[in-house]
C-alpha cells in the first residue's frame, strides 16, 4: 500500500454526531431567546468549528461579546451531552482495525474542540487511532482547513505528506488535503451532498468504510 498514514475528520466521517451536535446547538439557542434551527440547516453549518458555527446560527447582528457568550455555553452543553446519540458509522472500526494491523497509522484531525475531540476518541476508538487532534487555534494551531494541525500529525507519526492519506465530509477537508499536499478521499454519508461535494472538488467519493481501503490499496 502507498500509504503509511490515514488522517481522518471526525463529525460525519468516523461519528455520527450530528443529532448531538444540532441538539446541543438548540438547547443553547433557545436559552439565549434565539431561534433553533433544523438538523439540515444545522448539518450545512458544520465543518469550520465552534467558533464559525455559533456566528453563523446566532440572530444576525449579534454583538461578538454575546457571541462568544453563547459559544461558552455551547461548549459546556455540549462536553456534557456529547454522547447521547452519537455512534460509530458502521464498518468504520472495522476499516480501522485493518489499517492498524497493516501498520498504517491512523488519526483524527478535526474542527471539532480538542477537549470533545479527546473525549469522544476515548469513548469510541480506543486502541484505534494513534493520535487525536481537535480545534487549538488559543494555542496558535490555525484550523483546518490550513494544513497546522495535520502536519503536526504528520510530523508526529514520521510521515510524509505524500505518504499520507486524508479522508473526510466536507468541503472543508478537500482544501485541507489540498493545502497539505495530501491525497483525499471523500465520504458519502457525511454533513454535504454527493452534488455538493462533486461542485468543491472532490475527486473519490465513497460509499462504504471498505471502500475507504480500495481506494487506498489502488492508489498510485
Amino acid at each position: 500500500m502507498k500509504y503509511k498514514a490515514a488522517l481522518f475528520d471526525m463529525d460525519g466521517t468516523v461519528l455520527d454526531t450530528l443529532g448531538d451536535l444540532s441538539d446541543s446547538l438548540n438547547h443553547t439557542l433557545k436559552a439565549h431567546g434565539m431561534p433553533k434551527h433544523t438538523i439540515d440547516e444545522a448539518r450545512m453549518m458544520l465543518g469550520d468549528g465552534m467558533n464559525v458555527l455559533i456566528h453563523r446560527a446566532a440572530l444576525a447582528g449579534t454583538p461578538e461579546e454575546k457571541i462568544q457568550e453563547v459559544l461558552a455555553d455551547y461548549k459546556a452543553y455540549y462536553g456534557s451531552h456529547s454522547s447521547i446519540k452519537t455512534k460509530v458509522f458502521d464498518g468504520i472500526s472495522e476499516l480501522l482495525g485493518e489499517l492498524r494491523s497493516r501498520g498504517v497509522k491512523t488519526g483524527v484531525v478535526s474542527n471539532k474542540g480538542d477537549f470533545a475531540v479527546q473525549d469522544l476518541s476515548k469513548t469510541y476508538f480506543k486502541g484505534l487511532m494513534d493520535a487525536s487532534a481537535g480545534e487549538n487555534e488559543a494555542a496558535g494551531i490555525a484550523r483546518k482547513p490550513a494544513p497546522d494541525m495535520c502536519l503536526n500529525m504528520l510530523k508526529l507519526f514520521g510521515v510524509t505528506p505524500s505518504e499520507a492519506v486524508y479522508i473526510g465530509d466536507t468541503e472543508v477537508d478537500i482544501e485541507t488535503a489540498k493545502n497539505c499536499g495530501m491525497d483525499c478521499i471523500i465520504c458519502s454519508w457525511g454533513f454535504r451532498s454527493v452534488e455538493h461535494l462533486k461542485e468543491k472538488g472532490a475527486e473519490v467519493i465513497v460509499d462504504t468504510p471498505m471502500e475507504i481501503l480500495k481506494a487506498m490499496e489502488n492508489a498510485k
